[in-house]
């Protein structure tokens, strides 16, 4: 699969969109095919937290529910995802949220993942950057409604 790396300096703080980030609980309510989460277990590993979590995702007639583990490391400012179970061969993604000199940060995303599903990865291989970015602006806009900001790209 095509993997996916971008840096994007947004006008929030690098707590805000680590805030929001790491607040997967909220998927639902903006991440498109985002249809459900469901935590299911959460520790302290050190300074940071470990959560077992349920993603259900969706679109048309497709429906997927994967198992991830997620790390989130405030200290490092830093929201780590590994795969555990479910439709794909493989899945990482990476959160790290970089302050700026002002009010503003760096967030540095990357995403690579592979469906098991020979057909799912043909289909993903053409939309694939398109559906990242869509994902990526969501986050954006969820930012800009939360911390009330207008978006301003440097």
């Amino acid at each position: 699969m095509p993997r996916h790396h971008q840096r994007t300096r947004l006008p929030y703080t690098a707590e805000q969109m680590f805030d929001l980030v790491a607040d997967i609980e909220k998927y639902p309510a903006f991440l498109p095919w985002c249809v459900g989460l469901r935590i299911r277990s959460r520790e302290k590993l050190g300074e940071a937290e470990l959560m077992t979590a349920d993603l259900a995702i969706g679109f048309k007639t497709f429906r997927e529910t994967f198992t991830s583990r997620v790390k989130i490391d405030r200290k490092a400012r830093r929201v780590d995802v590994e795969y555990l179970d479910g439709p794909f061969r493989y899945l990482h993604n990476v959160w790290v949220f970089e302050p700026h000199d002002d009010d503003s940060c760096i967030v540095d995303f990357s995403i690579d993942f592979e469906f098991r599903n020979r057909v799912l990865k043909l289909a993903m291989n053409h939309v694939f950057h398109r559906a990242v970015q869509h994902m990526v602006s969501s986050f954006e806009k969820r930012a800009e409604q939360l911390y009330k900001t207008p978006p301003t790209r440097k």
